[in-house]
């Protein structure tokens, strides 16, 4: 297949590695707005060549890998010549991109979460083993044509992603809890810390716990306030559910009632025996 990668940070670059390692193309074009990352994209081999936005957007298969805000920006823009063509999009939210796609080229369109990723950014965070037995929720295939929801599918399963499917709705409802949620308490707690007189004196004790709570603090503001912005009703929700349960555990605190509060952290002991 003829593939293009927009986007070439940690997504779009990871991808492109694996891409290459799984045979699927023995050439993949890229783009990215940002030049010094088309170069290091390059020079790392994630790509093949450089190409133009106008030249990326006429492959046989386009990986949208960028920004929110900036998929939705193209797609507004763009207009296909193919009826085969396949877009798919690696957002973080779901609903507003999918409604965004003209009519005309809806069926050319396949958009997807790979529910994958690290605290990083840039083409130096490309791993060529991040999409590798994680999930990727496919949503509204539907509206899909038959030929593109094959093609991602294929792509997905090359790359050994558990595919699952689901309406837009539905997934960015989710992905407020188990990604969204996480990320603004990371960064609140990292504001917390910071806001402290002497948060380097803090910081010479952290551990395990702190370091795991706070390292999705260290995510790109500017791709997680475009996620937050397009995921605002389903976040706000999340928020107010997580500071009741937060107040409740405070309330115990305060009260020194330590048996409900024992009760309280067993129920919460639960959830990963779903993982098991």
């Amino acid at each position: 297949m003829q593939i293009s990668i927009i986007g070439l940070g940690l997504m779009g670059g990871s991808i492109g590695l694996a891409l290459q390692k799984h045979g699927l193309t023995h050439e993949i074009s890229g783009y990215d707005a940002n030049e010094e990352h088309s170069k290091e994209a390059l020079s790392r081999g994630l790509v093949s060549k450089i190409v133009s936005l106008d030249d990326a957007l006429k492959s046989e298969v386009v990986i949208l890998a960028t920004p929110v805000d900036v998929c939705i920006n193209i797609l507004e823009g763009f207009s296909t010549t193919s009826p085969t063509q396949t877009i798919i999009d690696l957002g973080s939210t779901k609903k507003k991109i999918s409604n965004a796609i003209k009519e005309e080229i809806r069926k050319n369109f396949v958009a997807a979460h790979p529910m994958t990723g690290t605290e990083y950014s840039g083409p130096k965070a490309a791993k060529e083993e991040l999409y590798a037995g994680n999930t990727v929720v496919l949503c509204d295939l539907e509206k899909s044509g038959e030929h593109q929801a094959k093609i991602a599918k294929d792509i997905f399963g090359d790359l050994d992603m558990k595919i699952i499917e689901m309406d837009a709705s539905t997934h960015d409802l989710h992905a407020a809890y188990i990604s969204h949620l996480p990320h603004i308490i990371s960064f609140s707690l990292a504001s917390t810390v910071l806001s402290k007189e002497n948060p380097r004196d803090i910081l010479s004790m952290a551990a395990g716990g702190f370091r795991d709570m706070s390292r999705l603090a260290k995510s790109r503001p500017d791709l997680w306030t475009q996620i937050f912005r397009q995921n605002r009703t389903n976040l706000l929700e999340s928020i107010e559910l997580f500071e009741e349960n937060l107040g409740e555990l405070k309330k115990l605190i305060e009260t020194e009632e330590w048996d409900m509060l024992r009760n309280k952290l067993e129920y919460a002991n639960k959830l990963h025996l779903i993982f098991k």
